[in-house]
């Protein structure tokens, strides 16, 4: 079996190809998808990608949390296909309240872009599996509307139900509450994260390498086993 892991295009995405480029090199294929498209093409995961879709008007996330394809999607996500959110991903899941919280402008009011330390806190989700339990990983990170919040019962239910996925180290480069840069739903097939794994997944890349490898190994081993 090869696992078909669909990435979503919205207006304004600009990091769709080096997710679909990611899915390829990790060994499942990429189906590319439309945002006007209500039909996932057979997919087993999908990826929603990185950008600014439509602009970040009114709210990053809130309009694309609209288009068609969300709709499916969404349906799809709460009987348990598997779903990843990368940066304005992770932003249109709030949005979508598949996940919980929500992303506010970055603390410092500018936008940031550096190599960034994680750890990864929970290894057990679809996307993380492929990583060890308090692995410390180099990911890229990129974003203006970056810090995570939510109410404070929110935040603990996330934090004793083990569903905080990621933790930024090193300092905290955009104000996220308790340092939180990726969660997970109950079930562990829907991660959000505002760094960006895509850009991890070459040798060449730099600092992180092939850190953010283990995201689409771990989704294609979890299909392929399923």
């Amino acid at each position: 079996m090869t696992a078909r892991v669909g990435v979503v295009t919205f207006p304004g995405s600009l990091d769709d190809r080096d997710a679909l480029r990611a899915v390829k090199l990790a060994g499942a294929e990429p189906v590319a998808l439309w945002h006007r498209d209500t039909d996932l093409h057979q997919v087993d995961a999908v990826v929603l990608p990185g950008g600014f879709s439509y602009g970040d008007y009114l709210r990053a996330g809130a309009i694309s949390r609209f288009s068609p394809v969300m709709e499916t999607i969404i349906e799809q996500a709460k009987a348990g296909m598997p779903v990843l959110g990368i940066c304005n991903g992770f932003q249109v899941l709030t949005e979508s309240h598949l996940l919980p919280g929500a992303m506010l402008r970055n603390n410092h009011l500018h936008f940031v872009c550096k190599d960034q330390k994680l750890r990864v806190e929970n290894n057990t989700t679809a996307w993380t599996s492929d990583y060890a339990q308090g692995q410390e990983i180099m990911i890229p990170l990129k974003n203006m509307d970056g810090r995570f919040t939510a109410d404070r019962r929110t935040i603990d239910e996330l934090e004793a139900e083990g569903r905080v996925v990621f933790r930024y180290l090193d300092g905290n480069p955009n104000g996220s509450i308790d340092d939180i840069a990726g969660i997970t739903n109950a079930a562990g097939n829907v991660v959000g994260l505002m760094p960006h794994p895509e850009h991890a997944v070459e040798p060449l890349i730099g600092t992180g390498g092939t850190d953010g490898t283990g995201f689409f190994t771990s989704i294609i081993k979890r299909l392929v086993n399923a």
